[in-house]
């Protein structure tokens, strides 16, 4: 069974993603901050993270830097969950290194034909 990591601050969106995620047979866990997060990801090393990019205390972008950093976590397949659609965002996190990008409200299907993308990417 893969895990997967759900880091952000709105409840809503973190209970929706690990529910659907647990009905698709995954393992869900979260974290409700990005420092949090970092913690989780580094005790836990989940098979993929998402991660909101606007959170307090450590954004997105400070959380994909920190564990990229990191030996134990640099390989863990990492997809953003944003609201904003602007390109140079995507672009941005893209280059950075991230599999994907999830934009909120996201629906089932591209869910986790993202999800099933990056785990088979990342397997191969």
């Amino acid at each position: 069974m893969k895990t997967i990591l759900v880091i952000d601050d709105n409840a809503t969106i973190r209970e929706n993603a690990c529910e659907m995620l647990e009905l698709q047979g995954y393992r869900a866990i979260f974290a409700v901050d990005g420092k949090a997060g970092i913690g989780s990801a580094k005790q836990n090393r989940p098979d993929l993270i998402l991660c909101d990019i606007m959170m307090p205390g450590a954004d997105g972008y400070e959380v994909f830097n920190v564990l990229r950093k990191d030996p134990e976590t640099a390989r863990i397949p990492f997809i953003f969950l944003t609201a904003a659609v602007e390109k140079k965002e995507i672009e941005a996190g893209l280059g950075m290194g991230a599999k994907g990008y999830i934009l909120k409200p996201f629906e089932e299907e591209v869910f986790f034909d993202t999800i099933a993308r990056c785990l088979t990417v990342d397997s191969k």
